[in-house]
Formats: C-alpha cells, sequence, structure tokens
C-alpha cells in the first residue's frame, strides 16, 4: 500500500515512527494518529492514513474521531476537579447531590463507587428505544429509578456506558451545566485541547468514519458492526442476558458515525479527539498541573481487591477480567501504559488509548478509525507504539525506573 505519515517526532524518538508506519503495512491500521509529550513538550505528534473506508479522505492534522471508552478519563477527571476544589464529596451519598438516585434502595451508594464501577448499575431495569441514548434525563431517570443488578460495593463489574449518565449527572447537579459543557470551559478549552463530549456540528466535516475490524480474531466484543457474545450469566441475579450484553445494550448508542450521535452527549462512550489532544489533557496531569498531589494519588488509588473478577469484562477478554480499577481509571498493572506501574489512564473499544505517567512526566495518546482488540489496552498496535515511546525514552536517560 501507498502510505502517507505525517509529523514530527523528536531525536531519539524515531523508532514511534516506524512502529507506527507498521501499524499500516502489517497491522490492518486504516487511519490514525499518535501523540506523546515529555516534561509537557510534544515529542511525538504523528497522523496517516484514511479518514473514511473509501479512502477519499485523507486522515489530518487535525481529524477527530471516536475513541469510545477513552472518554471516560476524560469524564472522571471532572469529578476529580469538583472534588478537588470542595465542590464534591467522592465519599459522599450520590443523593446528597443527586436526591433522585436514592430510589430503589440506592440512598448510601458514594460516589466513589460510581467512579470505580462498582454502583451494580450497568444497565436500567428495562431496555431503551433506540435514539434513547441522546436524550440526557431520559437515561438519567431510569437509572435513578432502577435497582442495583448487584450488591452496591461488593463487586465490580464494567459500567460501559452507564459510567457516563451517572458520573455526568453528578457533574450536571454541582455545577448546573452538562459534562461537556463543563470539560470544555474547565479543561480543553483553555488548554486548546481538541476533544470534544458533544461535538458541534461545525466540527463534523473533520471526524473520520468508523471501521470494523479487519480480521474476525480482532473484532471486539460489541460494535455498531456486530453482535456481542452471549456467555453464561453469573452474580448478575440470573438475568436471561449475558453480562456484556446487558451493559451495552440496554442504553443502544446507534449508528457511532451519524450525526446524532456526534453532537450528543455520552460521556462514557461518544468522545471524538485527537491524539494531541488526548495527550495534552494527560500532559497536564503528568506535570502536576490541573490536580492537586492528594487529587492525584487519590484517583490512581486501587479500589478493586486483589484478582477479583469483573462481572462485565470477564465476557469480553481474559486480560480484563481483573483489571485493577482506580476513580475512574485504568490502572498499569498489565504494563500497557509501560513500565511505571503507577501510570493511569484509560482505553477504548476498538483500541484507542490514553495515559499519564506522573514519575516520568509523560503523556501518551493514540486514536484510530479501524476496530481492534478492545478496551484493555491488549491492541498490539498501541502496545508497540508505547514500547517504542519508552525505548526513546530509556535511549535518553529519561526514564526513572
Amino acid at each position: 500500500m501507498v502510505l502517507s505519515v505525517h509529523g514530527t517526532c523528536a531525536p531519539g524518538f524515531e523508532r514511534v515512527r516506524e512502529e507506527f508506519e507498521r501499524n499500516f503495512t502489517e497491522r490492518d491500521d486504516l487511519g490514525a494518529s499518535v501523540a506523546a509529550t515529555v516534561g509537557g513538550e510534544l515529542v511525538v505528534d504523528l497522523w496517516g492514513g484514511d479518514a473514511d473506508r473509501t479512502g477519499t479522505r485523507p486522515w489530518e492534522r487535525d481529524t477527530l474521531v471516536n475513541v469510545y471508552s477513552t472518554t471516560k478519563g476524560m469524564t472522571a477527571l471532572c469529578a476529580h476537579l469538583l472534588a478537588d476544589r470542595g465542590e464534591l464529596d467522592l465519599e459522599a451519598p450520590v443523593a446528597r447531590y443527586w436526591p433522585e438516585f436514592a430510589q430503589a434502595g440506592k440512598g448510601d451508594i458514594p460516589v466513589r463507587w460510581l467512579l470505580s464501577h462498582r454502583a451494580g448499575l450497568i444497565a436500567p431495569a428495562e431496555p431503551l428505544a433506540p435514539g434513547a441514548a441522546y436524550d440526557w434525563e431520559k437515561v438519567t431517570d431510569a437509572l435513578a429509578a432502577t435497582r442495583p443488578w448487584w450488591r452496591p460495593g461488593t463487586a465490580q463489574g464494567y459500567h460501559a456506558v452507564t459510567f457516563g449518565f451517572l458520573v455526568g449527572e453528578v457533574v450536571r447537579r454541582v455545577t448546573g451545566v452538562s459534562l461537556g459543557t463543563f470539560l470544555r470551559a474547565e479543561v480543553t478549552g483553555p488548554l486548546g485541547a481538541d476533544v470534544h463530549v458533544g461535538t458541534p456540528e461545525s466540527e463534523h466535516g473533520r471526524c473520520a468514519d468508523m471501521a470494523p475490524a479487519v480480521r474476525a480474531a480482532d473484532k471486539p466484543s460489541s460494535t455498531a458492526f456486530g453482535e456481542a457474545p452471549q456467555p453464561p450469566v453469573s452474580g448478575l441475579t440470573g438475568h436471561p442476558m449475558a453480562p456484556i450484553t446487558l451493559a451495552l445494550h440496554y442504553v443502544p448508542i446507534g449508528d457511532v458515525n451519524s450525526a446524532a450521535y456526534r453532537t450528543a452527549e455520552i460521556p462514557a462512550t461518544n468522545g471524538h479527539a485527537t491524539a494531541r489532544g488526548l495527550a495534552t489533557v494527560y500532559g497536564e496531569l503528568a506535570n502536576g498541573k490541573l490536580l492537586s498531589a492528594g487529587a492525584l494519588e487519590r484517583l490512581r488509588t486501587r479500589q478493586s481487591e486483589g484478582d477479583e473478577p469483573d462481572l462485565v469484562l470477564r465476557a469480553a477478554t481474559p486480560l480484563a477480567e481483573t483489571w485493577p480499577w482506580g476513580l475512574g481509571y485504568m490502572l498499569n498493572q498489565f504494563g500497557q501504559a509501560g513500565p511505571n506501574p503507577r501510570a493511569f489512564g484509560h482505553g477504548g473499544m476498538g483500541g484507542s488509548y490514553a495515559f499519564a505517567d506522573p514519575e516520568n512526566g509523560v503523556s501518551y495518546a493514540y486514536t484510530m478509525n479501524r476496530m481492534g482488540a478492545g478496551t484493555s489496552g491488549e491492541d498490539l498496535r498501541s502496545i508497540h507504539l508505547v514500547g517504542a515511546l519508552y525505548e526513546g525514552l530509556t535511549g535518553l536517560g529519561a526514564v526513572g525506573l
């Protein structure tokens, strides 16, 4: 294939460009971007390939793309900003800020359990109709009325879609504005970071179209392009649907390439971003900005216990079965974010990934439109890029681990 990769790598990071090119020639990438910062300076900023499946739109420097659950890292950041300012108590009951949430025995659930996937609210009590995900109050009202699927606090289960509505509604109740509006006003706008939850129609022309995986083996557990698997249920009160199916399909998100999806605020799944934009935000976190030192420690404190199985993700991938969660972030226990076990970030269904490594002052983000291995950071495209990034840092004597 004829490939044009654009952008720059600082001296010492040339291997990142080599691996980025291999993602296209050997690992089926269609269009993608990767960015990394060290000490707040952009050392990798690359993009290439196609923004659509027909090859008629090249991926540009400012191409936005749906990053699925990588969005959750931005959503969690909004809650941590409020907590750091003393406007939100993560130990307080959700109902203190959202009184209707106390229905169905949920009056004592703390905000912290929303962030750590321990609230037992992976789906509303009954499936919502197509298009309901675009109606914020319809979804949040349904979740407020739902009895948890398991006893809250006793187990973790990935809140694939509902995470954003739950945390986002708390942010809305505290601030009086939507999560996307708060994120733009307090984080991405001031930083000039190209990250959106609720992408304005004026920006849709630079959004890449998502494309399905090339190989069946790479097919994610549930996407707009395929059916979710249905393994036996365990731990979800005998519900006849599989956990991953329940979590992803009770709030159907619709066509991810549609204007309606891009414009809506679905803060667990529909952030649209450039890799540079995500790396900019995580770079601020990696270098002690945006949050206090105490808040940074709090968000990456492990919330799961030992090898506690995730009631939802165990149906999707073995690596994610016992994923260790911080408060809204995936902790780097499996090396997907380099050698520092204290790095944190979030991945998205299909392969996008972004993280901060505060001990080394490093941030990283990879975005793409070809669906791949999933949310857990297993995607080999990102793994090779991260490996090359830290190889460069080691060669420059910049890694302190």
